[in-house]
């Protein structure tokens, strides 16, 4: 499996802790999660659906080395949070490559099935999957012109 560095160590993090320090490191990341920055608004993101709660997120890769990722998550969701929050830590500043290369799959390896409803879980995919949509439009657009 082809991680980011950043990545990797939180999988790492998970994957040594018990269910119920999953739970609570989950918990952690969610109060971890940036503020947007005051110029971007959330009715201007990209909503998820596949998150029980309303989450958006937008991603600049216009520096293809470096790419930018923001997310806009409710404090009442902290399941939701605690994912956003771990995609932004393992792939903010990541090249598009290495977001390209992350494994859709790769949040199995947090070992989180067995406390997280599979729900949850495919918001978390969702979020990948958008994130992974942006990257590449934005590198295909930047090609083109």
């Amino acid at each position: 499996m082809t991680l980011p560095a950043a990545l990797a160590e939180i999988v790492d993090d998970f994957s040594a802790l018990a269910d119920s320090d999953k739970v609570t490191l989950l918990l952690e990341f969610a109060g971890e999660l940036p503020e947007l920055p005051e110029s971007m608004h959330a009715e201007a993101m990209e909503p998820v659906p596949e998150c029980q709660s309303p989450i958006f997120l937008s991603v600049d890769a216009s520096d293809p080395s470096s790419v930018a990722l923001f997310f806009s998550a409710p404090p009442e969701a902290p399941t939701t949070r605690g994912f956003a929050s771990i995609l932004h830590q393992g792939l903010d500043g990541a090249s598009a490559r290495e977001i390209a290369e992350v494994p859709a799959d790769f949040m199995h390896d947090l070992g989180l099935a067995s406390v997280i409803s599979p729900l949850r879980l495919r918001g978390m995919a969702g979020m990948l999957a958008r994130i992974k949509r942006q990257v590449a439009e934005q590198q295909a657009d930047g090609a083109s012109t």
